[in-house]
């Protein structure tokens, strides 16, 4: 179920929304859930995600930051992640324990049900749609392309070809450039609450969290919530008054399920 508070609805810049910005990992492809079985690939089991989460954010934050590489955050992540357990590591053991799991968890790469049923909603309505993502470029093309995602989008941001990161406004500034929409007729759709919803807002876009979790949101959020992208087109058309048809079957978007 949608919910917003009644400031937000007062504040929400006029005019329609004409392009829709979405989140990649966690919005569109359940990245948590293919880490989960590159966990268990590596170690046997996913009763460690905890540590595991909390040393991703932790190298994460350094990669993002431009402190080290995305290959050299991968290695160091793993290392800590032993470490926590109280197993050093040798640098070759890294590396072979570090590609076993990636290769596990690109085998487990798959989008949540909604997504393509949303994407052809908004094809069909006419919205121009950009990818706005925090990642290395080669890395995300790839997973990108691997479920069915290239080709979808009239542009793609990555933080690691374009030199920033959400939540910093450039980013998308950059994704309003390349769509060619100005910022408030730009709506943009993601699963981190400051990263991504609010961070937008900020940016002079629209803002929609996508929360997935079940837990009902703070009342003191600042932006519309939504439990998954089956609710974002009620969105759309309740709040921004948009008609559409029934979408047709595409086939660049049947190959995305």
């Amino acid at each position: 179920m949608i919910s917003a508070p009644d400031s937000d609805i007062a504040t929400r810049p006029p005019g329609p929304v004409t392009a829709v910005c979405l989140d990649i990992d966690d919005t569109l492809l359940d990245n948590a859930a293919s880490s989960r079985s590159g966990l268990a690939a590596l170690v046997g089991h996913d009763a460690a995600w905890p540590v595991w989460r909390r040393t991703t954010d932790e190298h994460y934050a350094r990669y993002l930051a431009g402190d080290v590489d995305f290959d050299t955050m991968l290695h160091e992540r793993t290392r800590a992640f032993f470490a926590e357990f109280g197993e050093l590591l040798t640098d070759a053991e890294v590396a072979r324990r570090e590609h076993h799991r990636m290769c596990a968890m690109q085998r487990a790469w798959r989008l949540f049900h909604d997504v393509a049923p949303c994407l052809e909603w908004l094809h069909a309505s006419g919205y121009r749609l950009a990818a706005v993502t925090n990642a290395p470029g080669g890395y995300q093309r790839k997973k990108m392309a691997s479920v069915g995602l290239s080709g979808v989008f009239d542009a793609v941001i990555i933080s690691g070809e374009v030199g920033v990161a959400k939540p910093d406004p450039a980013i998308f500034e950059i994704a309003c450039a390349e769509l060619g929409v100005p910022s408030h007729q730009v709506l943009h759709v993601g699963d981190r609450l400051d990263v991504d919803a609010t961070a937008a807002v900020r940016a002079g876009l629209r803002g929609v969290w996508l929360d997935r979790s079940g837990v009902p949101a703070p009342r003191q959020t600042d932006v519309p919530v939504i439990a998954g992208l089956d609710e974002l087109p009620e969105h759309l058309v309740c709040d921004y008054g948009v008609e559409h048809a029934d979408p047709p079957r595409s086939a660049a978007l049947a190959s995305a399920r």
